[in-house]
C-alpha cells in the first residue's frame, strides 16, 4: 500500500495525473457485456483525458516531422546547388540534412516514449485499474475496499516487475 501511495503522490506532485483515489470507473450498475463496458469507459472523462493527452502530443509532433521531411525533399528538388554545397570535406548540405532526418526520427521516438511514460501511461493505468476493479466487483459480487485495492495493485505490479 505504501508503494502505491508513493507513486500516486509523486504523479500528483509532477502534475501528470490525479491521485489514484480521484479517478473512478464509469458507473457499472447492471450486468454488462464487454462491448458495453468499453463503450461506457469511452464515454468517461478519464478516458477522454488520456486520449486528449495523446492527441496534444502526437498530432503536432507528426505535423512538424512531416513538414521537416517535405522541406528536405522540396529543397533537394528545387535547390540542388544548395544541397550540393560542401560543408566539410566530402560532407555536403544534402548529406548533413539526410543524417539530421535520422537524428530527428530517434529524437521524436525518444520524446514520444517519454511523453507516454510521464503523461499518458499513469492515467491509463489508473483508468484500467478502476475499470477492472469495478467490473470484477460487479461480476463476482465481492466488496472491494480502498486498502484491498492498493494491496492488490501492489501485488500485481510486483508480478510484472
Amino acid at each position: 500500500m505504501e508503494n502505491h501511495d508513493r507513486r500516486s503522490a509523486a504523479s500528483a506532485l509532477a502534475g501528470t495525473i490525479q491521485p489514484a483515489r480521484a479517478l473512478t470507473a464509469p458507473d457499472i450498475s447492471r450486468a454488462l457485456t464487454a462491448p458495453d463496458i468499453y463503450r461506457e469507459v469511452q464515454r468517461g472523462a478519464a478516458f477522454r483525458e488520456v486520449r486528449s493527452r495523446y492527441r496534444r502530443f502526437a498530432f503536432p509532433a507528426a505535423a512538424a516531422f512531416l513538414l521537416w521531411y517535405l522541406a528536405y525533399v522540396v529543397t533537394a528538388t528545387a535547390a540542388p546547388g544548395l544541397m550540393a554545397r560542401p560543408v566539410a570535406g566530402a560532407l555536403n548540405v544534402a548529406m548533413l540534412a539526410g543524417l539530421a532526418q535520422f537524428a530527428t526520427t530517434f529524437l521524436l521516438t525518444w520524446a514520444y516514449a517519454r511523453h507516454a511514460r510521464l503523461h499518458r501511461d499513469p492515467a491509463a493505468l489508473e483508468l484500467r485499474w478502476a475499470v477492472t476493479l469495478e467490473t470484477r466487483q460487479e461480476w463476482t459480487g465481492q466488496e472491494r475496499t480502498q486498502e484491498w485495492t492498493c494491496q492488490e495493485q501492489s501485488r500485481r505490479e510486483g508480478e510484472h516487475a
